[in-house]
């Protein structure tokens, strides 16, 4: 079913098309989720940057934003910004993924991001999860693709200054882009919040839900 209850947390999938996707769009979310839920099974995926620096930085990151988590993280080496070439590759490993988990809730890029390879996972997304709850997670960069979202997690100014002080800490190999600063996480996580009516939060695309208000 897709839906949203009130049920506890036991699996979240979480997708990126590029290391670090993850922890930009949903990192205060699993954090948030991981320390209220230790143990919690965390299945990740991530397209491209396997097998070097960029991957490194993720398992780090990741073990980092998922304390307590069983988290399972598997980084492939699908060449970064060339993703719809390599559609059958992506699609494989989406539909791998689900073969091995039954989340409660997938963490995935928006279907309208401007970025040719978050889009392309996004639209893989719902042909594996399709009976899933899919959040649709913002990353903020040049294109200007911010839209207006209809889902959120509040965060704690504690979680907002973590996940803004692990991004700063474990992607090392990211630093020097204009867009990549505590300004504009923190600055972002503001103007969700107040969206809101909290200090900070993350915010999310949901385009199916089911709901359940009988019980």
């Amino acid at each position: 079913m897709i839906g949203l209850g009130t049920r506890p947390l036991e699996r979240v999938v979480a997708v990126g098309a590029h290391c670090d996707d993850i922890a930009i769009g949903a990192g205060g979310t699993l954090l948030t989720v991981c320390r209220a839920r230790p143990g919690v099974r965390v299945d990740a995926l991530v397209l491209s940057g396997g097998g070097g620096e960029r991957e490194r930085e993720e398992r780090a990151a990741l073990t980092a934003f998922c304390p307590g988590a069983d988290l399972r993280l598997t980084v492939l080496k699908l060449p970064d910004g060339r993703l719809p070439a390599y559609w059958d590759e992506a699609k494989a490993a989406v539909e791998e993924l689900r073969a091995t988990t039954e989340p409660d809730v997938v963490l995935a890029p928006r279907t309208a991001d401007a970025h040719q390879d978050h889009r392309g996972l996004a639209r893989l997304i719902p042909t594996a999860f399709r009976d899933h709850l899919v959040l649709g997670y913002e990353i903020v960069k040049w294109d200007g693709d911010l839209g207006r979202p209809n889902a959120y997690q509040p965060l704690t100014p504690e979680t907002a200054e973590d996940k803004v002080r692990l991004l700063q800490e474990h992607y090392a190999s990211q630093r020097h882009r204009p867009w990549y600063d505590r300004e504009a996480f923190l600055g972002l996580a503001r103007i969700r919040g107040i969206e809101c009516q909290a200090r900070y939060a993350e915010a999310f695309d949901v385009t199916k839900l089911t709901l359940d208000l009988g019980e």
